[in-house]
């Protein structure tokens, strides 16, 4: 007998990614008088040419590359400040997660008001700042300024789960581990890098591939703030699937993009913890 688990998985993941493959050979679509016909590897071939596809790709890519280091890193600083005897450190910690806990798309209004152009409040801040001899910046139609601003927003909405997570880990790691070390004459910065930073591993793992998977999601923040520009500036594969199979209702096409972008996110998963377990037999 199969357990609920094993029922939801095949239910919610299996399935759906096995007809995706199906459809991906196909010209199904969501509402069409003709009839659905096998065309093999089509769908692939047109996928492979657009350059829009590409585009899509690289900026979830670049979004990945900064963020998942960043947001791991950063809260892993906040974790390590706030796991600290200070008073108050509860208040903190409140404050450091509350954003995560806000629906993106209530995150993303907010700022959208925030960085409205030009009479926003963070163009109004630069303005007196700088007594109006700086800006104002259009944040979200500026090819230059788009991309980086969706990704500081993300990672101010989001590094309060990567802080929880590794205030749980550094909760468990045990404190005679310390005080030995402090009795060798060891550092704060030495016990961080020869015992805090060891017994976090298993959590190094979790965050690291958690929040990859996390970043290549990327949509809500793009779909709100920019759908995609300025010219395809800010576009990424999610929502290049998202316009492939509900708007222009191309469900084959849209599930031959699905079915690449889960493979890339399943190859970048896999090679993550590959590295990192290298990295800890080494150590």
């Amino acid at each position: 007998m199969l357990s609920p688990a094993l029922l939801l998985l095949i239910g919610f993941l299996i399935i759906p990614f096995a007809m995706a493959i199906i459809f991906s050979f196909t010209t199904k679509r969501l509402v069409s008088p003709l009839p659905t016909r096998f065309v093999g590897f089509d769908n692939y071939v047109r996928l492979f040419a657009d350059q829009t596809f590409w585009q899509a790709l690289r900026n979830t890519a670049v979004f990945a590359g900064i963020v998942v280091p960043v947001q791991s890193g950063l809260g892993l600083l906040l974790a390590t400040l706030v796991n600290r005897r200070i008073p108050g450190r509860n208040i903190f910690r409140g404050i450091y997660f509350m954003p995560v806990v806000i629906p993106m798309v209530v995150v993303c209004v907010v700022w959208y008001f925030v960085l409205n152009y030009p009479e926003g409040l963070l163009n109004t801040f630069v303005k007196i700042l700088t007594f109006g001899k700086a800006g104002p910046y259009d944040w979200l139609r500026d090819p230059s300024l788009a991309l980086p601003t969706i990704i500081l927003i993300s990672i101010w909405q989001g590094v309060g789960f990567q802080m929880v997570v590794y205030l749980a880990g550094l909760q468990s790691i045990p404190e005679e581990l310390y005080e030995a070390s402090r009795i060798d004459g060891a550092s704060a910065w030495q016990q961080f890098i020869h015992v805090t930073f060891p017994c976090l591993r298993n959590t190094h793992v979790f965050v690291l591939v958690t929040t990859t998977i996390l970043a290549f999601k990327l949509f809500t923040q793009v779909e709100v703030l920019t759908q995609g520009g300025p010219r395809g500036g800010t576009n990424t594969v999610v929502r290049y699937i998202y316009v492939a199979g509900y708007r222009e209702l191309r469900i084959g096409y849209a599930s031959a993009a699905a079915v690449i972008f889960v493979l890339i996110v399943l190859v970048v998963s896999i090679l993550q913890r590959i590295l990192l377990k290298e990295e800890r037999e080494v150590l």
